[in-house]
């Protein structure tokens, strides 16, 4: 990854956590344990299954890796 694309993957990682806990409820958010689950259920939700169709679509052919012995 280029030091541009770490940039804009944190800004968008930055902008989904920013929708993601605008949609929490914070009343469930009392401990360390009941973020991780909120967190972990919302990623599940919403953000998992668009991952799975962008890394689902049919990619460029792959040049044969020639650096290995």
């Amino acid at each position: 990854m280029t030091p541009e694309e770490k940039i804009a993957l944190d800004q968008h990682v930055q902008a989904i956590a920013k929708l993601l806990y605008a949609d929490a409820d914070k009343s469930q958010m009392t401990n360390l344990a009941q973020i991780e689950a909120g967190i972990r259920a919302q990623l599940q939700e919403h953000v998992s299954p668009q991952l799975g169709v962008v890394l689902s679509q049919k990619l460029p052919a792959q040049p044969p890796d020639t650096s290995a012995p």
